[in-house]
């Protein structure tokens, strides 16, 4: 009898239970390594520093192989002592020793880590491990982060640029002075006289004491109807001066009623914005149904968005056209990366929150995807202070209203930590003491 003849007559149970076990075992052992040597994360630290006088939170993983390590953005710049001690005190804790190479596990252990899950503390927290472990990643591979994501789909990511203006005129020059500087999209915002309204002219400077604003004196007030009524005119008085060669756009930022929405809608179809920015509150998401029968205008949503469950309806119904997600609030590039295949397989662009308080880091992480996302829209815009430049050295570069990658390795963007350490948070309080203060005439908290 042969040996195959001998196999043959052996039960199943004998070959899986007995011989092969061995045989798979001897294979495992005898395997020569393959790849780079196995990395474990040594440290992971938060690097606060406020260059713009805006705060930003960076974490940097470090890794066993000296001189390599990560930068990921953890900026909730409302509550970032919140998520420093998020990062130091419980996650740290609970990845030091991992194999930074396992991005997707870290994320899926970190998040049910608390138990409770979800939320912008944790996420940001998450944000910044999980950029950290991207751009290690690319620095392994020798590569920008955009190729591990499948490559380069465009160029560069084309940009728009926020104006905004005490009246009419002032908006109209801010417009031609973004042409002149090569944008080609421009965000429009005017002050309504006496309101306190969102994105109007106002200073970088901080109030030196917490805004007192109580519903019996409300200081900051701010009235819908009169808004409603204003922006049309913007708009007309823009397309009579500008022409139509510009896209324009505007962030209602949520402080209407879904009503007010509706009719607002209607009255801006015929100036062809390129997108019109929360028009609702997340409260108010499952309006999104009734606006979208009712208007053509293209709808942006999502800055405020922190789960799958806020989002995904809007994206899966086709409600909107451009998801604005923050995309260390959702916990960094691992999700934003799902969701923007997600968006395109429903006709969303990714046009993701891009505001001065998002960090070079993550405008970096973000310029990434968009530049290997099939379905990107636009990138919110933010020069770079030359203070913020020099803290962050290789900051994306701006050109011609584009936002142009650099080709190092990871994210291509470092950061100087003695020059971090000359710009400390301000002792201030933080410009969110404004949110909860703004108020209707007869004292009622509206949503910022």
């Amino acid at each position: 009898m042969n040996r195959r003849e001998v196999l043959c007559g052996l039960p199943a149970g004998a070959l899986l239970g007995g011989l092969l076990p061995g045989a798979v075992a001897a294979e495992e052992k005898a395997a020569p390594s393959k790849g780079r040597p196995r990395l474990k994360i040594a440290d992971i630290t938060t690097i606060l520093t406020a260059p713009n006088k805006i705060r930003l939170v960076v974490v940097k993983v470090t890794t066993s192989e000296p001189g390599l390590y990560g930068l990921g953005c953890a900026t909730f710049t409302q509550r970032a002592y919140t998520v420093q001690t998020a990062v130091e005190k419980y996650l740290k804790p609970l990845l030091i020793g991992r194999d930074p190479d396992e991005i997707e596990d870290i994320w899926q252990s970190s998040y049910v880590s608390s138990y409770w899950r979800n939320g912008p503390v944790l996420f940001n927290a998450m944000s910044g491990v999980d950029m950290a472990l991207w751009d290690i990643k690319g620095k392994r591979a020798g590569m920008p982060v955009y190729q591990l994501l499948g490559g380069k789909c465009r160029f560069a990511a084309e940009l728009y640029r926020h104006v905004r203006g005490n009246d009419v005129k002032e908006v109209e020059d801010g417009v031609r002075k973004a042409l002149a500087d090569g944008y080609r999209h421009v965000r429009v915002q005017v002050a309504i006289p006496g309101q306190a309204t969102y994105g109007a002219a106002a200073s970088i400077e901080e109030p030196k004491a917490p805004a007192v604003s109580e519903p019996t004196h409300p200081e900051y007030v701010w009235e819908p109807a009169k808004y409603v009524r204003a922006v049309p005119k913007l708009f007309e008085h823009l397309r009579s001066t500008v022409g139509d060669d510009v896209e324009l756009l505007h962030d209602v930022h949520e402080r209407i009623s879904p009503s007010q929405a509706i009719q607002l809608c209607k009255d801006l179809e015929k100036y062809r914005l390129f997108f019109l920015e929360d028009p609702l509150s997340p409260e108010d998401k499952d309006h999104f149904a009734h606006l979208r029968a009712q208007t053509s205008i293209p709808l942006a949503m999502g800055e405020l968005f922190n789960t799958q469950q806020e989002y995904l309806p809007l994206i899966a119904g086709r409600l909107i056209d451009f998801i604005r997600i923050h995309i260390s609030q959702i916990g960094g590039l691992s999700m934003a990366r799902k969701v923007a295949a997600l968006c395109e397989f429903f006709g969303v662009k990714t046009a993701w929150h891009g505001p001065g308080d998002v960090s070079p880091v993550g405008h970096a992480a973000g310029l990434h995807l968009e530049l290997a996302s099939h379905n990107f829209g636009i990138h919110e815009g933010s020069l770079f202070s030359p203070d913020t430049r020099a803290v962050f050295p290789g900051c994306p570069e701006v050109k011609n209203g584009y936002l142009y990658a650099n080709d190092s390795p990871g994210f291509g963007i470092d950061i100087d930590e003695k020059l971090a350490a000359k710009f400390p948070f301000p002792d201030s309080p933080t410009f969110d003491h404004r949110w909860g203060g703004t108020r209707r005439r007869d004292g009622t908290v509206i949503r910022p």
